[in-house]
């Protein structure tokens, strides 16, 4: 006899998300196992969502669940979550069958899953943590569209063969700005140019004017202080977004000061991977699901007892991408993390490294979130002895092993 299905959520509700539409089912298990299903649709007005909070709240609907449909999903989950439990699923955890997708069947098939239990919930910030993630995103985009002006003004004075990439180390620093300026302004006397260098540049006049002596048009000219003007513009944004960060940060100022001990992780480093995950650590439940969900850890993919790739899964790219950057600034440090980085580089390459420490990074920011203590560099050194010992006596016991008589004593420093 087959055995009676248990269901977790006896009245639940899946919502199929679109711009302007929300395919509603509201299910309903009844006593003798019977199930009822009704399917509505709603506008996703306002007053569209209001209807539907009211209609599930009339019918006794505890918990929702839906898909994080691009941005479209967040006003829903706005009007719904103060009412009801609501989970946002990763599409590809509630994937319909091929052949069977509609609307329709997509809302029933997140009703069902729910009402057994197996629809897993992402993590969805608080308010105040969810407008620092938005403004901290503002800020690293508007930086790389900055950075692709920059390149574009380094590709054009390439063309008009001006080297001073060549001879100075920040091209848009305030010596180089005063030659882009007076470039864009129809100056093309080299030695001329070379005299707006300032501070210790003023030692390189004869190289900066080599470097200035070129076959700049007026049409590079035009493209660079076009490209120039951007960067401006785009430096007063980021620096208003900046102004923005920093009138959240009143609660979140000792995590955050908490978070900038770790080795590489600046105080920009700092706000953004706080914006990513948040204070509360027990959303994640490990250290271990948090560096899942970030898709910063080794990837498991075993099949017939042999394992194959390893790739690190699709996951945040912008706490990625600053875990990374943080692990990459370790590489030189005389800190634990470095010292690792540095093994690991000679082991398996530098971009694999950087990754392998970018989870070490967030693994510590997780402890450091939950415990309330800033790093300890003598916790994660002792951990480096130890892994040493272990090593040397694994070194030891080969060599033996190969019949060598191995006698260890420590270098000098």
């Amino acid at each position: 006899m087959a055995e009676e299905v248990r269901y977790v959520h006896p009245v639940c509700c899946g919502i199929d998300v679109h711009k302007d539409i929300l395919v509603v089912c509201l299910r309903r298990t009844g006593t003798e196992g019977g199930v009822d299903a009704e399917v509505r649709e709603f506008e996703t007005v306002t007053r569209g969502l209001r209807a539907l909070r009211d209609w599930l709240a009339a019918e006794g609907c505890p918990i929702v669940a839906m898909e994080s449909t691009g941005v479209y999903w967040r006003p829903t989950y706005n009007v719904l979550s103060p009412a009801m439990e609501v989970l946002v699923a990763n599409p590809r955890d509630v994937k319909q069958l091929r052949g069977k997708k509609t609307d329709k069947t997509d809302a029933r098939l997140l009703a069902e899953l729910l009402a057994l239990g197996v629809v897993r919930g992402s993590f969805v910030p608080p308010p105040h943590i969810h407008a620092m993630r938005d403004l901290t995103r503002l800020r690293t985009s508007l930086v790389q569209v900055r950075t692709g002006h920059k390149n574009r003004v380094y590709k054009v004075l390439e063309d008009g063969n001006i080297k001073l990439a060549s001879v100075m180390s920040d091209v848009f620093g305030k010596s180089g700005r005063s030659m882009l300026a007076a470039l864009v302004a129809g100056e093309r006397r080299p030695e001329v140019l070379a005299e707006l260098a300032r501070g210790s540049l003023r030692y390189k006049t004869r190289e900066l004017a080599g470097a200035l002596d070129g076959s700049f048009t007026d049409h590079h000219a035009a493209m660079v202080g076009m490209s120039l003007e951007e960067v401006d513009l785009l430096d007063a944004h980021v620096g208003r977004t900046e102004l923005l960060v920093d009138g959240l940060l009143a609660e979140l100022r000792p995590s955050i000061d908490l978070l900038a001990t770790i080795p590489g992780v600046s105080e920009t480093a700092a706000r953004i991977i706080l914006s990513e995950i948040g204070t509360d650590m027990s959303r994640f439940g490990s250290a271990g699901r948090l560096a899942s969900w970030v898709g910063i850890c080794p990837g498991n993919n075993e099949s017939a007892g042999k394992r194959r790739s390893g790739r690190t899964r699709k996951g945040n790219k912008y706490l990625r991408r600053v875990l990374v950057e943080c692990a990459w600034a370790t590489r030189t440090t005389p800190t634990a993390l470095g010292h690792k980085c540095r093994q690991l580089q000679a082991r398996i390459g530098y971009k694999k490294a950087v990754v392998a420490i970018g989870h070490k990074i967030l693994v510590i920011a997780y402890h450091i979130l939950s415990e309330g203590k800033p790093y300890n560099e003598e916790r994660y050194g002792d951990l480096h002895r130890k892994q040493e010992e272990r090593l040397l006596k694994s070194s030891v016991r080969t060599l033996e092993s190969l019949g060598y008589s191995v006698n260890i004593s420590k270098k000098a420093a």
